[in-house]
């Protein structure tokens, strides 16, 4: 599905970026932007637990949800 295609490449680029962050010792953030409710909480419950496991990992820094995005993303932006 799209939704495992994302998490998963999301998952991949999380191991890049720290790679990255490693060899060139430069802090970068990793931010993940996710909506829809229905196919979150509805059909998504075990990529929500993946998401998770990713922000744990340090493979993501972090995930907006929804109309967050207003009002995270000028702040990150700063």
């Amino acid at each position: 599905s799209r939704v495992a295609d994302g998490v998963y490449e999301t998952q991949l680029d999380g191991y890049e970026l720290n790679e990255v962050r490693e060899h060139l010792g430069r802090k970068i953030h990793h931010c993940l932007m996710i909506d829809d409710h229905n196919t979150w909480w509805g059909m998504g419950k075990s990529y929500l637990c993946r998401i998770c496991d990713m922000l744990h990992m340090g493979l993501v820094t972090e995930v907006i949800f929804g109309k967050e995005v207003v009002t995270r993303v000028p702040l990150l932006a700063k």
